[in-house]
């Protein structure tokens, strides 16, 4: 492999970092780069009604832009009280411009009424692996647990402050107060990603 790097269609920092951590265990050569790493480009609207189908989206452009093999994901929250939401509309759950604090703040008053018994919910993690050759990949991974009632934590992004983990229940830590190992081998994240890793170092030779 001429260019040993992957992009990454995201500007999360924590997000390159986390796939640099999972892809290292099958590609150690292999570097991710995120977006804020790359010349800008035109980033496609996140318009489709599923994750897999936003994903794809931004693989595919990500592809265009860079020429590199290019990983994309696309994930949210998805809340039984509220029937599935907000789904692929976790980011922009509480309105532009998007905010990690806004949207937890209007989802625990969606659940203020909410007895902890039906507080459950799931994380859904799409990734997309767009490669030069055109051929294309989509897997999914799932983190079920349930909604706290106040923020807690201060790693992770996004509803981690107000998630705790189906493993995690007894205790009641939540995502982000777990250290990154574990919440690696938990996320809905990390489980996507460590079913495309062999995928991935498959297509590119590494193994």
């Amino acid at each position: 492999m001429a260019d040993p790097r992957i992009f990454l269609a995201s500007h999360n920092a924590k997000k390159v970092e986390e796939m640099q951590r999972i892809i290292a265990e099958h590609l150690p050569g292999i570097e991710v780069v995120g977006a804020d790493a790359m010349p800008a480009y035109a980033e496609p609207v996140e318009d489709q009604p599923t994750f897999a189908g936003n994903a794809l989206l931004k693989a595919r452009a990500g592809l265009a832009a860079t020429g590199l093999p290019t990983v994309a994901d696309d994930s949210g929250l998805c809340v039984d009280a509220l029937n599935g939401m907000p789904g692929v509309l976790s980011a922009r759950w509480s309105g532009p411009p998007k905010s990690d604090d806004r949207n937890n703040e209007l989802l625990l008053a969606q659940l203020s009424d909410v007895p902890d018994h039906r507080r459950g919910a799931h994380f859904t993690c799409a990734v997309a692996l767009c490669l030069p050759d055109q051929s294309q990949d989509v897997v999914e991974g799932r983190m079920y647990g349930r909604i706290t009632r106040a923020p807690r934590g201060s790693g992770g992004f996004g509803y981690d402050v107000v998630f705790v983990a189906e493993e995690h229940d007894d205790s009641g830590i939540t995502t982000a107060e777990l250290d990154p190992e574990e919440k690696d081998r938990l996320s809905h994240r990390g489980r996507a990603l460590r079913e495309l890793a062999p995928r991935l170092a498959r297509r590119l030779g590494g193994e």
